[in-house]
């Protein structure tokens, strides 16, 4: 599509371009022969803009650099904008863009927003928008691995889904701008700002809605030394979450983030009644089996994805996000995951932080 013309050209806006801003930008630029381009961002923070500007130029691309949406938003030069600003940030950003006459398309990074409140307003107010497509950033579910594993459940090569137990063993969370991302008032807690995307795939892999949320954490390790501007940080760095879902599927989330001698980042495992599946990430492994075949017949394969250019930080899945939401920006799909799959993900996270607090079961209904 080298020779697209100018006018098809889809024009990209990104609103903040803190460490996955650039990262956005990377992905567009893997996949410019779509007919895309970079034209403008919004970040307050210069010494971000300066860095989001020379990536830009190693591509041959010019940005235009405003220092806050409503002025990306005014100047009318996207099309589409990405939304990757600090958490706390999104629900204005998004209130903003919907309700802003010309209509962008938008992709907004997890979490939706960092409370339910503020997830549902935003869902109500696109509600009358039939003009734009958003969609959410919930791109674990396009890592090859984990994208082999949803095919073969949604194929029912494991039966009815009975178990879905998820491991994510990892390192802290890494330094940002400001150090928003040290308090809970800021990311929405760590079950809502990381473990999100768990709950997405928990939803998806169950096929059903969570009914209660059952946890158990705390910040044992991390960041406890730490002080900024006078406070101490107070985001948990390792939990264990229970999840029942209304089909009589269970989830089990159990996150450490200070296991950085761990050999896979993520272990997810999906448990039918008649067989069970397992995708490792970063190692890139599937096994599966059945209960009829037994331990010997169990199957080990590499998944990949050829239409993969760019691995980047999420091993591939952030550039096929990108490539499937411009195909629902054409018109050839709908949202990928849309605003609904937003909401019930952080809504989970909620219940989960909730319960640690008050150390008691926690109905969805409750904070729905």
């Amino acid at each position: 599509m080298a020779d697209v013309k100018e006018s098809a050209i889809v024009r990209y806006g990104i609103v903040g371009v803190g460490m996955m801003g650039r990262e956005h930008l990377i992905n567009l630029h893997h996949l410019r022969d779509q007919g895309l381009a970079v034209v403008c961002i919004a970040d307050p923070h210069p010494p971000s803009q300066l860095l989001a500007v020379e990536l830009a130029r190693s591509f041959h691309w010019e940005l235009q650099v405003f220092s806050g949406h409503e002025e990306l938003l005014k100047s009318e030069l996207c099309d589409v904008i990405v939304v990757s600003s600090p958490n706390m940030t999104h629900h204005q950003i998004l209130i903003d863009i919907i309700n802003y006459p010309k209509p962008h398309h938008v992709l907004v990074e997890k979490p939706l927003c960092t409370t339910v409140a503020d997830c549902k307003q935003v869902l109500e107010t696109a509600k009358k928008r039939s003009d734009m497509v958003v969609q959410v950033g919930l791109e674990y579910r396009y890592m090859p691995p984990v994208a082999k594993l949803i095919e073969k459940v949604k194929s029912r090569d494991f039966g009815n889904v009975k178990m879905v137990a998820i491991r994510e063993h990892r390192f802290p969370f890494l330094v940002k701008v400001n150090n928003w991302n040290r308090f809970n008032v800021n990311t929405g807690g760590t079950l809502v700002e990381k473990c999100c995307h768990f709950f997405d795939l928990m939803r998806l892999f169950a096929g059903a809605n969570p009914l209660c949320v059952m946890a158990s954490g705390g910040m044992d390790v991390n960041h406890k030394d730490e002080v900024y501007d006078g406070k101490v940080p107070d985001i948990i760095d390792n939990a264990y979450v229970i999840i029942e879902f209304d089909n009589g599927c269970r989830g089990m989330l159990d996150l450490c983030m200070f296991a950085e001698g761990s050999k896979n980042e993520q272990e997810i495992s999906v448990t039918g009644d008649i067989g069970k599946g397992e995708a490792l990430v970063p190692e890139g492994i599937v096994r599966f089996g059945s209960r009829a075949q037994g331990r010997e017949h169990v199957q080990t394969i590499k998944a990949e994805d050829e239409r993969i250019k760019y691995e980047g930080l999420h091993h591939g899945s952030s550039y096929l996000e990108h490539l499937i939401f411009l195909s629902a920006i054409r018109g050839e799909r709908r949202a990928a995951v849309d605003l609904e799959d937003g909401l019930m993900a952080v809504a989970i996270g909620v219940a989960a932080q909730l319960s640690i607090q008050e150390r008691r079961y926690v109905s969805i209904e409750e904070v729905l």
